[in-house]
């Protein structure tokens, strides 16, 4: 029903329903989004007759308030819609109907790249180059801003989009007119959940999802499991933060909260502050969950007030809270599907890694876990050798956001220039905050000489090293790493350390607080107990240990309470969405289609629509498809579909090398998501995916049937399979497209041909991407496998029963032959709406039919 709220002299519209006492806090952001969209009675009862112990099966339809992006992830929704655009003139229709009908906001900080670091001038060079690499896709953003309403972009330089999200542009209420409504921020960052920690729902979906959501399409999702976790206690002195949220993802990742929201309750939250309860959140999906929430309270609404949010804004967000049961009850917890509990006090200095982030090491365990690693043998007399720390960044929104983990790492590094130390020559440091606060408070604490002495100079205002923009490694470390096949670790304060993400050449990557990364960098070394062993020894031959430098928490909430002022949030995001002038000086084109360049190599037409018939074609089954790759546990994201650098030897490089690129412009796979012909010769190229259809050997490389099994890349492999039509699929065990929201990881294969993944269990995101791309989520039953049915990747596929699709109910189960073996695998099409998504071959098809139908209706 709908009720009215007073707010000092303004009275709001609101939605409200008698939801049961007990809901998670979640659902009841859900249930008003249904209530105010009047959705089916059928999906509301689906929420007020939520029961922890229920089985979920039924789906809703949310609407999000806004889409939230990032410039790798949109430039290829850029690319979509301004495809789009040019589909529906060819089909008749208004190209400018293609347009977002919710505000959609773009923050750039996925581009700039660690190649200077150490010096001085390392912000103003890393910034030119990222121009200079960068300038034809700033320019198709401009685009994008000057043509779509209501399409807002933050230009380069302003900082990480999930910091800037918290710090200024998360509403936590939204206002149109006289209307007040929970600010559901959906983005094609995985990430977005970091401002669950300000009491905003929000979680990532794929590019291709968030288009359809910025035309107005609804969000279907299933019903969730709800999981609440109660936290008591009080953190050590010793811990941080980070040490927390390693803690949460190795508890959550060993519970299991795939396709679950995670709800944070009890005394612990009310002790936490909004910095730490983000940094929590951050890693939503490190730990598998939709969203990890902390519910809205005194302290949310003191942060707000903090970072320069309007007061009566801030009076609004406590009175909307308590009006519609969001308030933190922290003697009264919802009901939860699963009830955990963690005693802050058992949170103890760690590090995650070397490959996940919830292999949570103890500080004191790290020297024992790395030497227990298998590596080929090297002189023991070598300097750079397997454990030496090539990389030491201070990055990322994951803890730059949070002042006590960076003012810790500015006093640690005080302390320790102050004993005399240094960083190890062969370490690259780098600094790149997720907000121009930072260096602000570093600024007025007298920290930035500190910090640069050791190497952490500046780098960027970006997400850097964090996503495998990390550049170059010191030379000789380079070099030695290819002589000796070594194994150099990095360490970073960020929420990833997946295989080949980080930097090609670095094998080992672990996850650490600021001031432990400050450590490291000292230290240069992995093989280490900085618990018990000296980090070096000061000019007097005195040793130096980490206890001696580690600041009291009294000496980091001193420097806090002295130096971070409201008005420092006020100055960094006054000019917000202005930009420099090189961003003021690109050339921007204001037409209704996009003037495509033909011979660009980071601008491409998408070749999705082409072709399109206005009404979907029949559903078929698929028959004498061949397995492209057969893979294990745990595939994430960035083995389908890497972020980092285009290596030249691989087909992406090649490819870019035939059109004239040169080797040192080859720039990042992240970088060139707007041109379809590298991403998709980029699919499976991880330099570290091993495929079990070419035993031994690492990287994009599997066997062609076709020519008798021999080894080739999987681009090339793919291009022979659909030369002679014969559709492929991919084999996979648990976690399948764990990691980022990457739109490309499912655009990638299925441009690549790829008609099916039959997989062991997915990550929410990217079957929802598949889903999103035409390409079918096949899920084998419990107890059954590629290795458990004896299949070797090199059996013909077919799939039967996908006519059923046609029907009016989804069969739960679908038949798969595989040789002589034949089985039922579990139909992962979710909802009704997934189906049609699938039957009009994806999203971008079935919303484009939908606008022309609209169209055809309104004449």
């Amino acid at each position: 029903m709908t009720d009215f709220l007073t707010v000092g002299s303004r009275r709001y519209r609101i939605h409200t329903a008698d939801a049961p006492a007990r809901l998670p806090y979640s659902l009841r952001v859900m249930l008003e989004n249904l209530l105010r969209h009047a959705a089916p009675a059928e999906q509301v009862r689906a929420l007020t007759g939520w029961r922890p112990d229920a089985a979920r099966t039924a789906a809703v339809d949310l609407h999000p308030a806004r889409v939230f992006l990032h410039d790798t992830n949109g430039v290829p929704v850029l690319a979509d819609l301004a495809s789009m655009r040019d589909a529906m003139a060819a089909l008749g229709g208004d190209p400018a109907s293609v347009n977002p009908a919710i505000p959609a906001e773009l923050v750039v900080d996925h581009s700039i790249i660690a190649d200077v670091f150490g010096r001085p001038d390392a912000l103003a060079r890393n910034a030119d180059r990222e121009y200079e690499r960068n300038a034809e896709r700033y320019r198709f953003l401009r685009w994008g801003q000057a043509s779509l309403r209501g399409f807002t972009v933050v230009p380069p330089g302003k900082g990480i989009m999930h910091q800037i999200n918290v710090e200024h542009l998360a509403r936590v209420v939204m206002t149109r007119g006289e209307e007040a409504y929970p600010d559901l921020c959906l983005g094609t960052d995985s990430h977005t959940t970091m401002v669950n920690g300000l009491g905003t729902l929000g979680w990532g979906i794929g590019g291709i999802e968030a288009e359809a959501a910025m035309l107005g399409q609804s969000v279907s999702i299933l019903v969730p499991d709800v999981v609440g976790v109660r936290l008591h206690g009080e953190l050590p002195v010793a811990a941080t933060a980070t040490d927390l949220v390693l803690t949460l993802t190795e508890l959550l990742r060993d519970h299991g909260v795939v396709g679950k929201i995670v709800e944070f309750h009890g005394p612990g939250v009310t002790a936490l502050p909004v910095t730490d309860r983000v940094t929590i959140s951050n890693m939503s999906p490190e730990f598998g969950s939709t969203a990890a929430l902390f519910p809205i309270d005194a302290e949310t609404i003191r942060y707000l007030r903090f970072t320069g949010r309007a007061g009566d804004h801030a009076d609004l967000v406590e009175a909307y809270a308590r009006a519609q049961g969001l308030w933190h009850q922290p003697d009264a917890p919802p009901a939860y599907t699963a009830d955990l509990d963690l005693d802050l006090a058992t949170v103890v200095p760690s590090v995650a890694g070397p490959r996940r982030p919830q292999d949570r090491i103890p500080l004191e365990g790290v020297k024992d876990a790395f030497r227990a690693q298998e590596r080929p043998p090297v002189a023991a007399e070598r300097e750079i050798t397997h454990g030496t720390v090539a990389i030491a960044a201070i990055t990322s929104c994951t803890n730059t956001s949070n002042p006590s983990v960076m003012v810790a790492a500015g006093l640690l590094a005080k302390k320790a220039v102050e004993r005399g130390l240094s960083a190890k020559p062969w370490v690259k440091t780098t600094l790149s905050p997720g907000s121009r606060v930072v260096m602000d408070y570093y600024g007025e604490a007298g920290l930035t000489p500190y910090l640069e002495r050791l190497g952490f100079t500046l780098a960027g205002f970006g997400c850097m090293t964090c996503i495998g923009a990390s550049g170059p490694l010191v030379e000789e470390v380079s070099k030695a790493v290819a002589e000796h096949e070594l194994d150099v670790a990095a360490v970073l304060s960020g929420n990833r350390n997946f295989e080949g993400r980080i930097q090609p050449e670095v094998r080992s990557n672990y996850l650490a607080s600021p001031p432990l990364v400050v450590a490291y960098a000292i230290a240069g070394t992995m093989d280490l107990d900085l618990t018990t062993e000296p980090l070096g020894t000061d000019p007097g031959g005195e040793p130096v240990y980490l206890r001696d430098l580690w600041p009291a928490p009294e000496e980091v909430r001193a420097v806090i309470e002295r130096v971070i002022r409201p008005e420092m949030f006020a100055r960094a995001y006054a000019d917000v969405l202005d930009g420099d002038e090189r961003w003021q000086r690109l050339d921007v084109s204001s037409s209704a289609t996009y003037p495509w360049d033909p011979a660009s190599t980071y601008v491409r037409r998408a070749p999705y629509l082409d072709g399109m018939s206005p009404e979907p074609p029949p559903v078929t089954d698929l028959t004498g498809a061949r397995v492209l790759v057969k893979l294990g546990d745990f595939i994430t994201t960035d083995h389908i579909s890497p972020a980092g650098a285009i290596l030249p030897s691989s087909p992406a490089g090649r490819y870019l090398a035939g059109l004239g690129v040169p080797r040192h412009q080859l720039n990042t796979y992240a970088s060139r998501r707007g041109n379809h012909e590298v991403m998709m010769r980029g699919a499976f190229a991880n330099v570290r995916l091993r495929n079990q259809l070419a035993p031994g050997t690492e990287g994009g490389l599997t066997a062609g049937f076709l020519d008798g099994g021999a080894i080739t890349t999987v681009y090339e492999a793919a291009r022979a399979y659909q030369e002679a039509a014969v559709p492929v699929v991919v084999l996979a065990g648990e976690g399948y497209g764990a990691g980022s929201s990457r739109d490309w990881a499912a655009k990638g294969p299925a441009l690549l041909g790829v008609r099916a993944v039959i997989a062991k269990s997915f990550e929410r995101i990217h079957r929802s991407n598949l889903v999103g791309m035409g390409v079918l989520p096949l899920q084998f039953l419990p107890g059954q496998g590629p290795d458990e049915l004896g299949l070797t990747g090199r059996e013909v596929i077919g799939v039967t029963g996908l006519t059923a699709l046609d029907g009016p109910r989804l069969p739960p189960t679908l038949t798969v032959t595989a040789g002589d073996v034949t089985f039922q695998a579990r139909l992962r099409l979710d909802t009704p709406r997934e189906a049609d998504y699938y039957r009009h071959g994806g999203i971008m098809p079935y919303v484009l039919r939908g606008l022309l139908a609209a169209a055809r209706r309104s004449r």
